[in-house]
């Protein structure tokens, strides 16, 4: 049987799978009290006392007032995929800033765009792309907001840059006192450190200065190779070389090559123009891909299936690809959509030093093994030192280990995700490494202190700009309240 007739049989399949699960997701939601908010990971309901969609800044400010008045507390977010209750509080205002999402100027001379923080990366790109320009540093996907990705100080897949930090020139922010400050590296340069990767916890941002670069036109080629080799191909192949534009890595989850196999996958920049490369690309097999992915959730030979898959119609080694940046920066994830009452799908990230790599990969292979771990992908990113943003991951050059996991959502899968998840941060800790705040608070107030010795500075900067702590989410919440004694003790030791 042909592949093409095997992917057409495996898409009629998806596409009623997909149907399937449509009707379920909305007969589920229909009744849902549509002010029990939660994130993408489905682990965090709460319960807010209103939703607020400002469309201007004086909505917004008139949004204040009104918590003020009520004696609430605010609490702020884009498209709520923070996973650890960064967007949202108890019985919080709650400022939803997806409809205040307009594009304010495009400089072509000075390759710059000004938008307010509801815009999405898509806008952005949609904005740009005519004038063949592009996004510096954004997500992998241009789905979420600016504001959001500022507030989380995201990185990309451009191994030239580190976290977006490095593309703000300025931004406005609307602080808990109903000023607006200008901010930027040199006005009120505490706040630009703080409020980017900040979680939304020093005020608003209204709009946003950002940097852009050319619309490139790149060649894809894929090499596989074993994790052992991966550093030293990175630093021989892509580090440093200005005509990388893109790059990234993956490990096997199949369970026979489970993280020892894995192939690279790099963009660099090319004079051929093939016809349409700078037509913005739409996301296409969603039901085929659904159903892979599917099939990898729940059984071990579809792991194995889907790997194989990967390399036989994405990224298929030996193959040349020709694709324009703004495509790149834009790949599938209509395909992760999953809704299930038992079960959830969450990310978790790892910054580890280049030297340390393999033994944290060796750890983590341990520990996915011992934990019985229902690892979905693992891909691999270069994120170069930066220092600005306050709550800074990456402290020296690292290579990211994104970790795309399947969790039970019962209390007992909670508690096993808590278990693993800690002995993960460990072994990045005994690797050097740091890990992404964006996710679940599952790491322990202890374990967030020796990982960033910097918290309880960055907590009293909290209180000094905003002394009533105005503004408020759960992350917030779960770990500042957990300065005692005993813990500081446990850290010094």
């Amino acid at each position: 049987m042909t592949k093409r007739l095997v992917a057409m049989k495996c898409g009629l399949v998806a596409l009623v799978v997909g149907l399937m699960a449509t009707a379920v997701y909305f007969s589920r939601h229909d009744n849902q009290d549509p002010l029990i908010l939660d994130d993408v990971s489905r682990l965090n309901q709460t319960r807010v006392s209103e939703i607020i969609r400002p469309r201007s800044e004086e909505e917004l400010k008139q949004a204040l007032e009104r918590a003020r008045r009520l004696g609430r507390k605010v609490s702020i977010a884009g498209k709520m995929h923070s996973q650890g209750g960064h967007a949202f509080y108890h019985d919080a205002v709650h400022l939803d800033m997806t409809a205040f999402n307009k594009v304010i100027e495009l400089s072509e001379s000075k390759k710059t765009i000004r938008v307010q923080s509801g815009a999405t990366w898509k806008q952005v790109q949609d904005h740009v792309n005519p004038h063949g320009l592009a996004v510096a540093v954004m997500q992998s996907s241009n789905i979420f907001t600016v504001g959001g990705s500022l507030s989380a100080n995201v990185h990309g897949r451009d191994p030239r840059y580190g976290p977006v930090i490095e593309t703000v020139r300025s931004f406005r922010l609307l602080m808990a006192d109903g000023r607006v400050v200008n901010v930027s590296r040199t006005e009120n340069a505490e706040l630009f450190s703080l409020v980017i990767g900040g979680f939304g916890l020093f005020g608003v941002i209204l709009d946003v200065e950002l940097e852009l670069t050319e619309n490139s036109v790149y060649k894809k080629q894929t090499v596989a190779l074993n994790y052992r080799q991966y550093p030293a191909y990175f630093e021989s192949h892509v580090k440093n070389r200005p005509d990388v534009g893109i790059h990234f890595g993956r490990l096997s989850i199949d369970p026979e090559s489970r993280l020892s196999d894995g192939y690279a996958v790099t963009y660099t920049e090319t004079d051929e123009r093939p016809e349409s490369v700078f037509h913005l690309a739409q996301e296409h097999h969603i039901s085929r891909d659904k159903f892979f992915f599917g099939l990898s959730r729940t059984k071990e030979w579809g792991k194995g299936l889907r790997w194989r898959s990967q390399q036989n119609w994405v990224d298929v080694p030996g193959e040349v690809e020709i694709v324009a940046r703004n495509n790149v920066m834009r790949p599938p994830i209509q395909f992760l959509e999953y809704d299930s009452t038992d079960d959830t799908d969450i990310l978790q990230e790892y910054f580890i030093p280049p030297a340390s790599f393999v033994e944290f990969i060796d750890r983590l292979r341990r520990i996915v093994e011992d934990e019985e771990i229902n690892l979905l992908s693992v891909t691999l990113r270069f994120v170069p030192a930066n220092q600005e943003a306050f709550l800074n991951y990456a402290r020296n050059d690292c290579l990211a280990v994104v970790l795309y996991i399947n969790q039970q959502r019962s209390a007992d899968g909670i508690q096993k995700a808590l278990r693993w998840t800690q002995k993960l941060v460990d072994a990045a800790q005994q690797c050097d490494g740091t890990y992404y705040l964006v996710y679940q608070r599952y790491p322990s107030p202890a374990q967030l202190r020796m990982v960033y010795p910097q918290i309880d500075h960055f907590l009293e900067r909290k209180r000094h700009y905003d002394q009533n702590e105005f503004f408020k989410n759960r992350f917030y919440e779960h770990y500042a309240g957990s300065i005692t004694p005993a813990i500081a003790e446990e850290v010094n030791q």
